[in-house]
């Protein structure tokens, strides 16, 4: 699976799949909230004359049905790497603005028409009853972890970094966590076998004491036990490398010393399995409750 990093604007459409260029094509994402969907699609076709791709691609739930439409890249240099048959996933990043911009970012390309390419780097999508590798890390406490500690409870993982400038990224997720962490903390005996793990890919500025920081924050306290069912980790460089394919995290060095990345969750069960996965960031507190109660009724 080969992903491509692409951060650019695409052209204005509505749902009809109408779509025309507009100067609001050209703002700078980085200003807008956006929702995330995942797409998948098979390439029709590619213009280098327009920069476009031709996508013919599945349902977007709770955004658009099927369809094929062209979407523009910005980098045309792009286009060379897709080909027509090649089964792609992308981020599709929807601008809550009234210009209703969208854009792809985090392109996989997860069958090749070209049999002979060899991708550099492979994403793993986690899959229910995949194993999860034990990867190590280390704690706001500056205490190293591991996920195989975990063996016998929930364990709900998802990845952030403390300085996301965009509120629809990793501070809504971080949200999110709070509000289960809060539920689960109402039921002590869920609460008892569940854990939750946020997991930063900034090794350079997230230090233990600045995830504690940011940690505490959202835990709405600092005390000695804060921390006893919430982590905030951060693993050596070697290792955020390979839990990044594992878990399809796809992260770049942005400008201004900022991250561009895609949104990904996981629910593992007490067995070290890939129980449901979530991509983007349309799933809710709620949703992910249910998952971690159906989960904990299982297990017994």
């Amino acid at each position: 699976m080969r992903r491509l990093l692409v951060g650019s604007l695409l052209a204005l459409f509505i749902l009809t799949g109408c779509h025309s260029e507009t100067k609001a094509d050209q703002q700078d994402t980085s200003s807008s909230s956006f929702k995330v969907y995942k797409l998948r699609g098979k390439v029709i076709s590619t213009n280098s004359a327009t920069g476009e791709v031709t996508l013919a691609h599945d349902a977007i739930p709770g955004f658009m049905e099927a369809m094929t439409m062209p979407y523009k890249l910005k980098d045309p240099g792009i286009l060379s790497e897709l080909h027509p048959g090649d089964v792609l996933t992308a981020d599709l990043f929807v601008s809550q603005g009234a210009d209703a911009s969208v854009f792809l970012d985090h392109i996989d390309i997860v069958a090749q028409a070209k049999p002979d390419y060899r991708p550099t780097v492979l994403y793993h999508v986690p899959e229910p009853g995949d194993n999860v590798p034990d990867f190590k890390l280390r704690n706001q406490d500056g205490r190293e972890i591991h996920l195989d500690q975990f063996r016998g409870q929930s364990l709900l993982l998802t990845f952030i970094y403390t300085r996301c400038p965009l509120p629809n990224f990793c501070p809504l997720v971080t949200r999110n966590f709070a509000a289960i962490h809060q539920q689960l903390a109402s039921d002590p005996v869920l609460y008892a076998k569940t854990h939750l793990l946020c997991v930063s890919f900034d090794p350079d500025h997230d230090t233990p004491a600045r995830l504690r920081a940011y940690g505490a924050t959202y835990i709405g306290r600092d005390d000695r036990n804060a921390f006893a069912h919430w982590d905030f980790a951060v693993p050596t460089k070697p290792e955020l490398l390979e839990m990044a394919k594992y878990f399809d995290v796809g992260i770049t060095s942005g400008p201004d010393d900022t991250i561009t990345h895609t949104l990904s969750t996981t629910l593992i069960s007490p067995q070290g399995k890939v129980v449901q996965f979530y991509p983007g960031n349309e799933w809710t507190p709620q949703q992910v409750l249910n998952d971690v109660k159906r989960l904990a009724a299982s297990a017994g």
